[in-house]
């Protein structure tokens, strides 16, 4: 029997992966929910996965709040690996590390302006469906919002041993070395008030922000439980 996996990268239960799934899967904050999110904004039994003709489908049980597949609000959507689903303030990105790999692999250009595309960031295996950077309702905070806000970012902690100073620059360089790949082929048009990104590099962006919610949710509870 095929089993559903969703990865959380926003809300609450940032960082959790839900594997092996059986169908169908209600997705809610009540308790009798295949997949259970701490989420006020979720309705109590929110929406619900199921197959059919070999197709995963997504419908929305009539929230409250609506339910969005990368970005655009839906009633009933085919998923794909790798799709973006947002309810309440979550996001969850469908499928598992290695069947958004393989649908990345497959979409992936085989060149851009010419040139053969390189270069992968450890970890890169997660997939994406729009060509725009649409985050839905996950956060009521804009990107300019936070390019006022953030001037001064939080501090690094002081007196880290020596172990524990080259690990945090390793995990630095890694999330950087995925931005920095993710940008290198963005276009802008011509008066720079607009910017588009490729799938590509949009799943590099994604694929980082999912090592930051990993790397979050193990800062604040070590020995927390990964799945469901």
């Amino acid at each position: 029997m095929r089993t559903l996996t969703f990865q959380i990268i926003e809300g609450v239960d940032k960082g959790r992966i839900c594997r092996d799934l059986p169908i169908p899967v209600t997705i809610g904050r009540e308790e009798g929910n295949l997949l259970r999110l701490n989420d006020e904004r979720v309705s109590r039994f929110h929406a619900k996965v199921q197959q059919e003709d070999g197709d995963v489908i997504l419908t929305d049980l009539e929230s409250t709040n609506g339910t969005r597949v990368n970005g655009s609000p839906i009633q009933i959507r085919r998923l794909r690996p790798g799709d973006q689903v947002n309810v309440g303030r979550s996001m969850l990105v469908f499928g598992t590390m290695e069947e958004i790999a393989a649908r990345k692999t497959a979409e992936r250009p085989a060149a851009v302006d010419g040139g053969t595309v390189s270069g992968t960031v450890p970890g890169d295996d997660l997939g994406f469906d729009l060509h725009t950077l649409s985050p839905g309702n996950s956060s009521d905070r804009t990107a300019s919002d936070f390019a006022r806000s953030e001037t001064d970012p939080p501090p690094l902690p002081q007196k880290l041993s020596t172990s524990q100073s080259a690990r945090l620059a390793e995990i630095f360089d890694f999330l950087h070395r995925g931005l920095a790949l993710a940008a290198e082929n963005i276009q802008a048009n011509e008066d720079g008030s607009e910017v588009q990104l490729a799938f590509a590099e949009w799943q590099t962006i994604q694929a980082t922000q999912m090592f930051l919610a990993r790397y979050m949710r193990a800062v604040a509870d070590p020995n927390h439980e990964a799945d469901r």
